[in-house]
């Protein structure tokens, strides 16, 4: 049966469903259509955690919807909140309990008034000229049909917007190689008093920790990076072939329970099926060499027990549509003024190399601050899509700083606040009134500065 919605938002991953929040509280009938039976993304289909970070400085740049989430989550008891980032390398870090959270989003978007419509994915995009005049879905029912008058591509490899013919880029500019791909490792039973008193006792194995281990007593969970000495020796030995310098993982929100995210699978592209499947196999079988490596060489470790990988491995990039705007690292690093700004964060540029070993970063001065322009969310070729998350209009660089979670839920906000007023509006969504947006997102608790 062909069904019809105002706005139709493709991946339920944190931007997509922020995004479908956002659009529903505004009035406008929304589905969204997600792979998995929950949604999260990310955060609870790959393991992700902590979200990283709402800051910049001691100004929360990230607030509204995706803030609610967290709020939400601490008055259970399934998230301590932002806490400070104990390696130092960011102002703050947001551990969670997963299954709270796919529980948690899926009540905000039906008390919202949206629609879900799980284990359905894309299997095509239909466009007449200028518009997307519906989407082909395979799920249990078979192939259909679904209508819709604003689509939100939150796809995170920008399906929705490659199929229908928009231009995109992937990957760096001179190679077309993207960021490696890490499937993530929880463990429980992990004594992390025993690790903070190794790192007390040996600092010079903890260099990216910039030596200010005092924040390590003080974070309400922990956050390491480290362990050079031994992980350097495991590799020499071949017990360790993960192309990588250090050992890192974050403290969920459950104490002694533990994300690992040091695996590095190099080479991979995530809109190929089959490298995709290629890389799924490399991370479990990197994911069982740290296993022996934790328990056999790192203190704290000895009786940890693995809970799960994945279950899907972690994508940092692939395509990024070409725009009306592209974002660039300079504009990051010059904290370039946007008049049609709709999103802030603080989060570095922080590429991790595809070719291997060692992992570059853009800083800001420190509490500083960039915009992300809505002009990135959409392209002249399509009159009514609209795209949210990492496969936002973006150079490689600039997308390894806004690629983060608390980013991508402040883009994600703004693109279905944006979907539900060219809805209303009967307006293209490249004409939608910004001063009108961005007073939206502000009544809705986003923190904008115009």
């Amino acid at each position: 049966m062909m069904r019809h919605y105002e706005v139709i938002v493709s991946g339920g991953g944190v931007s997509g469903a922020i995004a479908a929040i956002a659009a529903a509280r505004a009035g406008a009938k929304t589905l969204i259509v997600e792979a998995n039976g929950f949604l999260g993304g990310t955060l609870t289909a790959a393991g992700v955690g902590p979200m990283m970070t709402f800051h910049a400085g001691k100004k929360q740049a990230i607030q509204g919807i995706t803030d609610e989430l967290i709020q939400r989550l601490r008055r259970i008891g399934k998230s301590p909140g932002h806490i400070e980032d104990a390696t130092n390398y960011t102002y703050s870090v947001t551990p969670f309990d997963a299954e709270a959270m796919k529980h948690e989003l899926e009540t905000m978007l039906l008390e919202a008034g949206g629609d879900i419509l799980y284990h359905t994915m894309l299997a095509g995009v239909v466009t007449n000229g200028s518009r997307i005049t519906s989407l082909t879905l395979c799920n249990k029912a078979g192939l259909s049909e679904i209508t819709g008058d604003v689509f939100i591509d939150a796809t995170g490899d920008g399906d929705v917007a490659a199929w229908a013919g928009v231009e995109f880029a992937k990957g760096r500019e001179s190679d077309g190689m993207s960021q490696p791909m890490t499937l993530k490792m929880k463990m429980r039973n992990v004594d992390t008093s025993a690790i903070r008193d190794y790192i007390r006792k040996h600092p010079e194995e903890f260099t990216r920790m910039n030596q200010d281990l005092s924040v390590m007593d003080t974070a309400e969970r922990l956050s390491v990076i480290g362990f050079e000495k031994q992980f350097k020796e495991a590799k020499e030995r071949g017990e360790v072939t993960i192309k990588r310098e250090d050992v890192l993982f974050f403290e969920t929100n459950n104490p002694g329970e533990v994300i690992m995210n040091t695996t590095r699978i190099l080479g991979c592209d995530s809109t190929d099926p089959w490298s995709l499947s290629l890389a799924e196999i490399e991370g479990r079988r990197q994911c069982r060499e740290l296993e022996l490596f934790l328990r056999k060489y790192v203190p704290g470790f000895e009786e940890a027990i693995v809970v799960s990988t994945g279950p899907s491995i972690g994508v940092r990039g692939s395509r990024q549509i070409k725009g009306q705007y592209t974002l660039t690292g300079e504009d990051i690093l010059t904290m370039k003024k946007f008049d049609d700004v709709i999103a802030h964060s603080g989060y570095p540029i922080d590429i991790h190399s595809p070719d291997g070993e060692g992992t570059t970063h853009g800083r800001l001065e420190w509490g500083g601050m960039y915009g992300i322009p809505y002009r990135s969310l959409v392209t002249d070729q399509f009159d009514n899509l609209i795209v949210v998350g990492r496969c936002l209009s973006a150079t490689f660089e600039a997308q390894a700083a806004v690629r983060t979670t608390p980013t991508v839920g402040a883009i994600g906000q703004a693109g279905g606040t944006a979907a539900a007023l060219a809805v209303k509006s009967r307006k293209a969504v490249t004409e939608v009134d910004i001063a009108e947006l961005q007073r939206k997102l502000r009544e809705e608790g986003a923190y904008l500065e115009v």
